[in-house]
C-alpha cells in the first residue's frame, strides 16, 4: 500500500511540475528589438511600412518576430493554428493597415486577449521591421 501510495504520489507532482511549465509560457515579457541601422520614425506612426525591402529591416525584423510574435504566430512565420498565419497577409498597404491596427490596438475576441498591443512596448521602428519581415515571407494563398 504504501509503495502505491508513493507512485501515486510521484505521478501527481510530475502531472504539477508539467501543467506549471504548460501554462507558464502565456506569462513571457516582450524583449526589446535592437533598430541600429534603421532611420528613427518619430512618434506619430506612419500608414505604410518605410522599411519595405529594406534588407537590414528584413535582418532586425526577424530577430524581433522570433523574440515576440513566432511564439503565437509560429517559427518561420508558419502559424500552428493558435494564431493567424502571417505569411498570407497583404503585402503594401492593405497589408500595412491591418498590421497597424494590430500592433497599435491589439485583438479582443469575446472578452479574451488574443494578440496584446505592441505599440508603445515595443517600438515603431522595431514592429515596422518586423513588418518587412512578414513580407519578405509572404506566401499566396
Amino acid at each position: 500500500m504504501t509503495k502505491k501510495l508513493a507512485l501515486v504520489g510521484s505521478v501527481l507532482a510530475a502531472l504539477v511540475v508539467s501543467t506549471g511549465a504548460v501554462f507558464s509560457h502565456g506569462d513571457v515579457q516582450p524583449q526589446e528589438i535592437k533598430t541600429d541601422g534603421l532611420e528613427n520614425l518619430g512618434d506619430e506612426w506612419k500608414n505604410e511600412n518605410p522599411y519595405r525591402g529594406n534588407e537590414t529591416a528584413i535582418k532586425i525584423g526577424a530577430s524581433g518576430y522570433n523574440q515576440n510574435c513566432a511564439r503565437c504566430h509560429g517559427l518561420e512565420v508558419i502559424s500552428g493554428g493558435l494564431a493567424p498565419d502571417l505569411r498570407y497577409l497583404e503585402k503594401g498597404k492593405d497589408g500595412d493597415e491591418w498590421f497597424k491596427e494590430r500592433v497599435t490596438h491589439g485583438a479582443i475576441i469575446n472578452g479574451v486577449t488574443k494578440m496584446p498591443v505592441f505599440a508603445g512596448v515595443l517600438s515603431q521602428e522595431g514592429l515596422w521591421a518586423i513588418r518587412s519581415y512578414l513580407e519578405s515571407k509572404h506566401e499566396e494563398q
